[in-house]
């Protein structure tokens, strides 16, 4: 039980997993059935699950699949993608004007997501060139297309806050009938898991963290920095085109202005919960989906105190600022100290009272 102990508080879990175990005692505590899930019946007739626990997996779906992006953005560039909300209001326009311009079936839905695919890997393409070749600082490169990302997707749909209706976006945005669980959370597995597989199977992962660590000496073992860090910022094009269509699937319609406003803060903030050093290295994509989850549950729990919309972010601030301090390397180590200490003082104990 010891040793499991000591390799929790040295594990990148340590941090994810306490903040997590904090939301979920305190909300026990003041409401023992936030947790409880429901069977109900939608309005189109299908059995669903319904509960606090759906609505924090299913509200942070686009954030989780942006954290595991911005993971592997962090552990090689060294730094983060602040435009991530903007490039998904380009990509969910892009998605939205080939849907208005066809007749909407499953191989067109497919052929505007392939298009919103194209077009964000190609912006995350423009990010990680400045990052990689021009050695610009991540959040520096990512402020070109933050301050212009919105203004393109308002051109691309040629100024207009244009909608679009089909059952078929309804069964991705929500239910597919016949699954009790909603579509974008059954997404984000899917998603996680493939990009899973990847850094398992291949050197994707071991490169990635080894770029992050020491560059120079990545680059002496031959592997190519700048590849990696065009790859990383490519796939995080990947996960934007993903969470802009699931918002757009969700609400029917593209608003330039307002999709996924400020997800870029709470996307590195979950990279950083997820226990995740954001000077780069080794990374944990788990602990960032989880820090995503952590992060709709404070939303969630707040709403359900009744705090005022406008509060919300101030609240969740302070709670978050606790969670990142508690997980410094300074107090982390402190705690280490401590432990040290008190298992010191209880061997030192057993053994005197051995002795009489």
């Amino acid at each position: 039980m010891i040793q499991f102990f000591k390799k929790l508080v040295k594990s990148q879990l340590a941090i994810p997993l306490f903040a997590l175990l904090l939301v979920i005692v305190f909300n026990v505590i003041r409401d023992i059935g936030f947790f409880s899930l429901n069977i109900t019946t939608n309005n189109d007739g299908n059995i669903v699950l319904t509960g606090n626990i759906i609505s924090i997996l299913n509200g942070a779906s686009e954030l989780a699949i942006l954290a595991i992006g911005m993971t592997l953005v962090t552990a090689a560039a060294r730094g983060q993608d602040i435009s991530v909300g903007a490039a998904t209001a380009i990509a969910g326009s892009v998605f939205v004007r080939v849907l208005r311009e066809n007749e909407i079936t499953m191989v067109v839905i497919l052929f505007a997501f392939l298009a919103a695919c194209l077009v964000a890997i190609l912006f995350g393409a423009f990010n990680g060139t400045l990052v990689s070749v021009f050695k610009i600082q991540a959040m520096i490169a990512s402020l070109i297309l933050f301050t212009a990302g919105r203004p393109i997707a308002y051109w691309i749909n040629g100024g207009a806050t244009p909608t679009v209706e089909s059952p078929l976006l309804g069964y991705i945005g929500s239910f597919i009938p016949g699954i009790p669980i909603p579509t974008p959370i059954i997404i984000v597995v899917v998603f996680g898991t493939i990009v899973s597989l990847v850094l398992k199977f291949t050197n994707l992962g071991l490169y990635t963290q080894a770029v992050g660590i020491n560059e120079k000496s990545a680059r002496l073992n031959g592997i190519n920095a700048v590849l990696m860090k065009l790859l990383t910022f490519m796939i995080l094009g990947v996960c934007v085109a993903i969470a802009g269509c699931i918002n757009v699937s969700r609400i029917g319609l593209i608003n330039h202005e307002t999709i996924l406003l400020d997800i870029e803060m709470d996307a590195i903030l979950a990279v950083a919960i997820g226990g995740n050093a954001l000077s780069g290295g080794k990374f944990s994509l788990i602990g960032s989906v989880i820090g995503a989850y952590i992060i709709q549950a404070l939303t969630i729990t707040l709403y359900a105190m009744k705090v005022a919309s406008t509060d919300v972010k101030a609240f969740k601030a302070i709670v978050i600022i606790a969670i990142v301090v508690i997980g410094s390397p300074t107090v982390k180590k402190f705690a280490v100290q401590l432990r040290d200490k008190l298992f010191k003082r209880r061997k030192k104990m057993t053994e005197i009272t051995e002795n009489l």
